[in-house]
């Protein structure tokens, strides 16, 4: 099945806050146990540079997880940012070390120059030019940085990625499972993002597939 790309932003406020209500739980937790399996539950600290990071909910697990890490959440959809911002004013235990920025990549102008950890969920499949991310990885990731990015792989057919989004989204809103539907046709094949980190000069980095429905991109900056 040919890629179908999608709009890079979610930038309309009713579906941003869909979006934030949404039940993730079970792929968010995922993100942050797929983490700790391949760099560890500690040993991680410094600054942490969140790649699109959405309406913050990793960003928060992340931190909480990690608790010796201050995180910079890059987001160019100014309303998911504040649904994340109203998720960090009621979250006191990690505010303080958590800053939510709007900007798109690669204009966009971040507090740091290097970050000790660069994540990422879900960004790629949205972009038109998937250098875009590979680019942000080289510029800002310090060498020896672990590198974590999840998100989705495309499915066979069409048929295929509405049987995904029943099986996961089923009980969600329909802007919800339509938005699934067209994030899955929109997502890379194993082998495209292969392409992609031999061509931006990051081919040392391992491309697994970690579900019926994801990727993780995972290693050390060299």
């Amino acid at each position: 099945m040919e890629r179908i790309p999608e709009p890079e932003l979610m930038d309309d406020e009713a579906h941003a806050f869909a979006y934030a209500e949404a039940d993730f739980e079970e792929p968010h937790s995922e993100f942050i146990s797929l983490f700790q399996k391949i760099f560890g539950h500690y040993g991680i600290s410094g600054y942490v540079l969140d790649l699109g990071c959405g309406s913050a909910d990793i960003t928060c697990r992340f931190a909480r997880a990690y608790q010796n890490c201050f995180i910079h959440g890059i987001d160019g959809s100014e309303p998911m940012l504040r649904c994340g911002k109203r998720i960090l004013d009621k979250s006191i235990d990690i505010h303080n070390r958590i800053e939510l920025i709007q900007g798109i990549l690669p204009e966009a102008k971040l507090p740091r120059e290097k970050y000790d950890v660069i994540i990422n969920n879900s960004l790629l499949h949205h972009l038109s030019n998937p250098y875009v991310l590979w680019d942000a990885v080289k510029r800002y990731a310090v060498s020896g940085a672990p590198i974590f990015i999840k998100d989705l792989k495309r499915p066979a057919s069409p048929d295929e990625a509405r049987a995904i989004v029943e099986k996961y989204s089923g009980k969600e809103p329909d802007i919800l499972k339509q938005d699934f539907y067209n994030s899955l046709l929109a997502a890379f094949e194993v082998d495209e993002i292969v392409e992609q980190l031999k061509v931006a000069g990051l081919a040392y980095l391992s491309v697994q597939v970690v579900s019926d429905r994801h990727i993780v991109i995972s290693g050390y900056m060299i």
